[in-house]
């Protein structure tokens, strides 16, 4: 904050602001990126008196590249189509719910906890992670069940068990043998888990194991969130420039310009002051932010053998953390893991509307019925669709909620081509992601 407030004082002589921080670099050579109007100059030929602004938004934009190659290193449509249809509606419910937050959201299909609860204890964290209890430790017995387990994700899943990563509502750097897992991961499925600690400079040889890793196999870049001034200073002494070249530095300190989501422990912390009057207190939170979960997939403790099977959602009263578990189990061996993720997505990942469970369009959709159609109106998008394939409107049905799948196509069909018909709207309506999965009644009027 002082370092922003000095340079836009001495705008014309900004040089002797970074050598009083001891920054050796020319603010000349970024003048984008500390004067506003970045954005206004990106990719374009007057950013070229600029080398080191452009050289931050390539760093910017290659970053960007790989979330979006993480998001198609899921792609599943030959290797198991249920699930890869399953993530693709997640992804469009997502798109229409989400808001800004959807943009930055990659969706890998499984995620790993080695310990339970973390050590840190920050206070927006978006999970509202336990406190620290212990870590699965690399011991025979447990390195055999971990390799197990992900050799069987690489085997059902194929080259989308690439996507997966070993944090979760935990600190990896409180398990000391965190980068013997990530060697492991490597191994088996060909790609390095990414890593995000709070951590960095708590056990530095863990953490320069874990950038060695990173060194030799590359991944996508790794994060060090920095929860203070003090603590971002103690990152850059702990470690070289080279050797955070392949770091995203997340600044999450009380000065940081970084908006907190909306969901777990920042959802808590705004509610108690706002209910002692104390809006004022309340840091900075993102309305449009609410969530920082990104799984679309399985959740997976190891310590516990817990799976879940997990996806996105706003924060809500229903679901605090930002993120739907649509079923539970347990498993001690690589073939109950086996079984319990398969049925799991026996169980939730259907290809049309269940037939016999009640089918009505998500609650935060308004209806709002047409001429020979219908619309839905998310917060951020809104779906025109075609409703003229029987003398009955199949929007109104859904839109009222009062019968199944099997019930509706009845009440709306006098013919063999109709049901086809009616049929293959709802199918359209299910993969596009409008149709509520979330069918807990008791919950309804829990969406905020």
């Amino acid at each position: 904050m002082e370092f922003r407030r000095a340079l836009s004082e001495n705008v014309d002589s900004p040089r002797a602001v970074t050598e009083r921080y001891g920054i050796e670099v020319d603010p000349m050579k970024m003048l984008p990126l500390w004067r506003g109007g970045y954005l206004k100059h990106r990719f374009k030929p007057e950013s070229t008196p600029w080398p080191l602004a452009m050289m931050w938004d390539e760093f910017i934009c290659e970053m960007l590249r790989h979330r979006g190659i993480l998001r198609e290193e899921g792609e599943m449509s030959t290797i198991n189509s249920r699930f890869h249809a399953w993530r693709e509606r997640q992804i469009r419910r997502c798109n229409d719910e989400l808001g800004v937050t959807a943009a930055s959201v990659t969706y890998p299909i499984i995620a790993f906890e080695l310990s339970d609860g973390c050590s840190v204890g920050c206070w927006f964290c978006g999970l509202s992670a336990d406190r620290f209890k212990g870590y699965y430790e690399y011991s025979e017995e447990h390195a055999a069940l971990w390799r197990g387990v992900v050799g069987i994700a690489s085997e059902m899943f194929g080259s989308a068990a690439r996507t997966g990563f070993c944090y979760w509502a935990t600190e990896p750097m409180d398990n000391p043998h965190y980068d013997r897992f990530l060697f492991d991961y490597y191994q088996i499925t060909g790609a390095l888990p990414q890593t995000t600690t709070a951590a960095p400079i708590r056990d530095r040889a863990l953490t320069t194991r874990v950038l060695e890793l990173f060194k030799r196999y590359r991944t996508v870049t790794n994060r060090f969130s920095a929860l203070s001034t003090t603590h971002l200073d103690q990152i850059h002494m702990a470690f070289s420039p080279e050797e955070l070249i392949g770091v995203e530095l997340v600044l999450q300190g009380k000065e940081a310009l970084t908006a907190k989501a909306f969901a777990g422990r920042a959802r808590e912390r705004s509610e108690k002051l706002r209910v002692a009057n104390k809006d004022d207190a309340i840091a900075l939170l993102e309305g449009d932010h609410t969530t920082i979960a990104c799984v679309s997939g399985f959740l997976v403790n190891m310590l516990q053998g817990r799976l879940q099977l997990v996806t996105p959602v706003p924060g809500s009263k229903r679901w605090p953390l930002g993120y739907r578990v649509l079923s539970e189990r347990f498993f001690r061996t690589p073939d109950e893991f086996r079984e319990g993720l398969q049925r799991m997505i026996d169980q939730h990942m259907l290809e049309s509307p269940a037939p016999k469970l009640p089918i009505r369009f998500r609650r935060d959709l308004q209806y709002q019925a047409g001429n020979r159609c219908f619309h839905l109106r998310s917060r951020n998008m809104e779906h025109r669709v075609l409703d003229d394939i029987a003398p009955t409107s199949v929007g109104h049905l859904i839109a009222c909620g009062n019968c199944t799948a099997s019930e509706l196509v009845r009440q709306v069909t006098t013919d063999g081509a109709r049901v086809l018909a009616v049929a293959d709207l709802l199918d359209q309506l299910y993969a596009a992601g409008v149709i509520e999965e979330d069918l807990d009644d008791s919950f309804a009027w829990q969406t905020s």
